[in-house]
């Protein structure tokens, strides 16, 4: 078992990557479909406000601070092996620093930033706005998997 500073940031981990998932969970089961449900234009003005408030410290504390438990956690994992080493914590590392992450920086932001640079009620967004959703709601779901697993495999790593 771990102990010390290394089991209480495992134990942030799990905390962590779990709200996350939390978050990422509503978008997948609920918030995508009930916008996607909205005419167009009120569709991109509500995802739009949406992708404004985001990036509140609320919110971006837990999300960014994942992220930076996780480097930690990866590189105490690769100074303390094999006396302390987790292979569940190295994978849990990995699913949120890539799976959540850097899908989030690589696929859901950049779609978020094009639908910002649209204006509600013209033809190119009511164009784009189905796609958007379909395309977001995908790289959704992976972030949804990738940070459950992460905190489920953080609970493993700890034992």
């Amino acid at each position: 078992m771990i102990e010390g500073v290394y089991f209480w940031l495992t134990v942030l981990g799990v905390l962590g990557t779990g709200l996350v998932a939390g978050a990422f969970c509503a978008f997948s089961t609920f918030v995508m479909r009930g916008l996607a449900g909205l005419p167009a234009a009120q569709g991109v003005a509500a995802m739009n406000a949406i992708n404004r408030a985001a990036p509140r410290p609320a919110f971006m504390s837990v999300f960014i601070g994942s992220a930076v438990l996780c480097a930690v956690l990866a590189v105490m994992t690769f100074v303390e092996w094999p006396r302390e080493g987790r292979v569940e914590l190295l994978a849990g590392c990995a699913l949120y620093l890539f799976g959540s992450f850097g899908v989030t920086v690589a696929a859901n932001v950049p779609r978020n930033d094009a639908l910002l640079r649209l204006e509600p009620g013209t033809p190119e967004a009511d164009a784009y706005w189905p796609v958007y959703v379909r395309e977001w709601t995908l790289w959704n779901h992976v972030r949804l998997v990738a940070s459950s697993a992460a905190a489920v495999l953080f609970v493993l790593g700890i034992s």
